[in-house]
């Protein structure tokens, strides 16, 4: 399973003779805090941990007393090995020059303190470690729960999975949709729009973000240029600013904006975006429907089908060393298009008995995939898709 690999994944590093920072990033509730608690549990030498997330001013000088703390302890059993986690960094101000001090005097002193850093702006992360701790680091993506998650540790199944989508905090209270609504709402969409992308980035026009975000999980799944995005949005602002701000929901692991599949890269990257959601709860929260009304409505239960296939694909885009794109060529169209050691892999999703595979063979005719695939009834069981590794098809 994924959360029992990504557990096997950080022990090991950590374990391993000190040679990198380890930094877990990912979105909100998605559990690293506890998987970080339960690795630390099961070291075989001990570990301080500490997280700045609630700390009225979180300054460097945070750092160096927690860092003081761990080396302290190290030096109480220097026979040991120890290691010091600090969750949330990204919200300590300069948090990456910090830690370069620390750990390059730890290095030149030889004392022996392991570093795991977590935190749930991937940007933020990202851009620290490019600008002080290059050559000093290894990431590990902890991505949203996929369908064979929630269901060994849950017991979800497959409809409540693509209404519910894969946040474990949510699983108890499932049956009250309501509170359902409210804690997707407000602790995990308002908490990262907020905390992970408007506190810690410069946002110029935060209302355009947050609807741009509501639209995007709306049309889930769908097409759309950015000139028509502005049009559909009533709201100042140009292309270049919602691109940017698609990018900034992105990292924080909410909305992400697919590109067209081409054999050019500068056509690819100058394409209308397909908006895929990260985790179909943040679709389903939003809207006014039901669980049992939505199964009634094939053309809206489709569409999250296909949504679920997309969120089960781009949280492994970072694992896996996956490229994710769309394709459409007129009337022509293949819902996702996945590639990897120079392999590619066309797949079409379908909620219903028939379908049409006209796009499924202009794409093969044209681009000679090594794979086309349906996802469905008529193809492989969109049960069995979700408890693959994309990683495996190739």
């Amino acid at each position: 399973m994924y959360q029992r690999t990504l557990f096997q994944l950080v022990r090991t590093r950590v374990i391993e003779p000190r040679k990198f920072i380890q930094v877990l990033a990912g979105p909100r509730q998605v559990g690293k805090t506890t998987l970080v608690t339960q690795v630390m549990q099961d070291l075989p030498f001990p570990a301080h941990y500490a997280t700045a997330d609630g700390l009225v001013t979180a300054g460097q000088v945070w750092i160096t007393e927690q860092w003081e703390i761990a080396r302290i302890r190290q030096q109480q059993n220097p026979s040991a090995d120890f290691l010091l986690t600090l969750d949330e960094i990204q919200k300590v101000e300069n948090w990456s020059e910090s830690v370069k001090r620390e750990w390059d005097a730890d290095s030149l002193s030889g004392i022996p303190v392991k570093v795991l850093l977590s935190g749930s702006s991937r940007l933020l992360l990202q851009q620290g470690l490019s600008e002080s701790l290059t050559g000093r680091f290894e990431m590990i993506y902890a991505g949203h729960w996929s369908f064979s998650e929630m269901q060994s540790a849950f017991g979800i199944d497959l409809t409540k999975y693509i209404w519910f989508g894969g946040y474990p905090g949510s699983a108890g209270i499932m049956d009250q949709v309501v509170r359902w609504k409210q804690y997707i709402s407000d602790s995990i969409i308002e908490t990262s729009i907020s905390k992970d992308i408007l506190m810690l980035t410069r946002v110029e026009k935060p209302a355009l973000l947050r609807r741009l975000f509501e639209f995007g999980c709306s049309y889930s799944g769908q097409i759309f240029s950015y000139t028509k995005m502005l049009g559909q949005l009533t709201t100042a602002g140009n292309t270049t600013t919602l691109s940017h701000y698609l990018d900034l929901l992105s990292q924080a692991g909410l909305l992400t904006g697919l590109e067209k599949f081409a054999s050019n890269q500068i056509r690819q990257r100058s394409s209308s975006p397909k908006f895929q959601v990260f985790n179909t709860a943040l679709i389903t929260a939003q809207r006014h429907e039901s669980f049992t009304d939505i199964l009634h409505q094939p053309s809206q239960w489709g569409r999250l089908v296909e949504s679920a296939v997309g969120a089960h694909l781009v949280n492994h885009i970072l694992t896996d060393n996956i490229t994710l794109n769309y394709w459409r060529d007129r009337n022509d169209e293949v819902d996702f298009v996945i590639q990897k050691n120079g392999k590619t892999i066309g797949l079409e999703v379908s909620s219903g008995e028939a379908h049409k595979r006209i796009g499924m063979e202009a794409f093969q005719k044209r681009f000679h995939p090594y794979r086309i695939l349906l996802i469905g009834k008529t193809g492989i069981p969109l049960h069995n898709f979700l408890l693959t590794n994309p990683g495996d098809l190739f």
